[in-house]
Formats: C-alpha cells, structure tokens, sequence
C-alpha cells in the first residue's frame, strides 16, 4: 500500500496499537503526526522509524492541545488525510461500588472526550481538502458489559456512537468515519487487564492474543479504496472474512 503524500495524525502512538500503526504507515510513506502523553517514547519512536514524523506530547483530553498539533501537522505537511483516534486507558478497573469517582471520570475524558477532539479539530482541516477518513479504536466492551469494566465499557460503547453520528453528520463531506474492533490485543493494557484478575478477559493466556500489528495493518486497509464498502460501520478482527481482507494469517 502506497501512502507517499499522505499525513496520518495517529493519537496514543507511542506504545502498543498505535506505535505499530506508525510503524506500518511510515514504512508505506506516509508523513505522521504522533500524539501521546509521553513525549519521551514518541521521541524514540520518531528516530526507530524516521521519514517525515513530527511528535507532540499531548493528552487527548484537552481539546486544544490536540486542535494544536493537527493545526500544526496540517502546516507543515500540506494535508491531514487521516486521523487514526487510538489513545485509550482501561484503569479504574474496580466495580462501580468501589470506583473512585474522579477517576471514572477521568477514563471519560480521555476514551470518549478524546475522540471527540480528535473528531472536532480534524474536521475542518479535511473538509476544506474535500475529505479525509477517520477511524475510531473500538472494542467489544462496546457492545458487551464486563464486570469491573464500567468506565471503560461505558467509553467504548459513546465513542462506537461517535462514530456512527460522525458517518451521518458529514459521510456527504467527504468524511470516511469507521471503527476497528480489534478483538484483545498483546500490549500492555492486556497485562493490566491480567493483574487484575476481574472478569473473563483477565483469565485469558497472553498466547491467546493478537500481535498488535495485526490491528496496525487493519488500520492501514481500512484506509484504502478497498474498505469503502466498510464506512459507517464497525470493523471486527474476529471475523476471518476481514482478516482475509487485510492478509492476516
């Protein structure tokens, strides 16, 4: 896949998912425009993959600090084509008797307020170009309630209905709006999740999950021509008929 020319604004890019999601982009050409908490890991991340990257320490959950960094993507690259919104956490893991309010509250603001930033500030840089795509990270929390999992449930099922009313709000515009549901995903959350020990998703072996460039490549196909027949819904990595789509094994 050929990216040449194209930018790709990809937020919680230094580790796990989104690290591998610049890693795939980078290697198919395309300028990048790394968001992330952690300055320092977007650094390394930027000199491991090179060609035109630009880094910005920034929490999603501030909505002017990520309108900056795509302003200033847009600026220096010429275009913002794609805006992969990936930063997510999974903490508090607690049942809701015993979740600390400012916490719970705080797992909002980044899963669902910061797609929605992401969301808002892209938009008026695509639609004067004539359009753009724009993917959501989703999950089957989405769908599903998982005990302990409130906050994150609750986040994932809002920004799967971010998305559908993106879709709705401006597919005339040119807009791209999906989701990708990777299924459970060999990072670091995983292991969070693991020491957790609530729920059946902590009970799972880390043999039981995918690699995260799985996701990274299914980000990478969503983007193409070949997944128009993809926008306005919601990805599955479990469906093998995807997985064949995308050349996974």
């Amino acid at each position: 896949m050929d990216f040449n020319g194209k930018t790709v604004a990809i937020t919680g890019a230094s580790r796990g998912i989104g690290a591998d999601t610049a890693r795939v982009f980078a290697a198919a050409g395309a300028n990048l425009a790394l968001l992330a908490r952690s300055g320092e890991a977007l650094r390394e991340l930027a000199e491991e993959i090179g060609g035109n990257t630009l880094t910005f320490t920034c929490d999603v959950s501030d909505y002017a600090a990520v309108e900056d960094a795509l302003v200033k993507a847009h600026q220096h690259f010429g275009s913002l084509d794609i805006l992969i919104n990936n930063a997510g956490v999974i903490e508090p893991i607690a049942r809701l008797a015993e979740a600390e309010p400012g916490d719970w509250s705080k797992l909002i603001d980044i899963n669902l307020t910061g797609v929605f930033n992401g969301m808002r500030a892209a938009l008026p840089l695509m639609k004067a170009a004539g359009g753009g795509t724009i993917i959501t990270v989703s999950s089957g929390a989405a769908h599903h309630a998982l005990e302990g999992w409130s906050a994150y449930c609750s986040s994932k099922a809002g920004a799967a209905m971010l998305t559908k009313a993106l879709d709705l709000e401006e597919r005339a515009n040119g807009i791209r709006a999906m989701g990708l549901s990777p299924g459970t995903v060999a990072t670091r959350m995983q292991r969070d999740i693991k020491t957790s020990g609530i729920n059946p998703v902590s009970e799972l072996e880390w043999e039981d999950h995918i690699p995260a460039e799985w996701p990274a490549r299914t980000l990478m196909w969503m983007c193409t021509d070949d997944a128009d027949d993809c926008i306005g819904l919601e990805v599955s990595l479990r469906e093998d008929s995807i997985r064949q789509r995308v050349g996974l094994a």
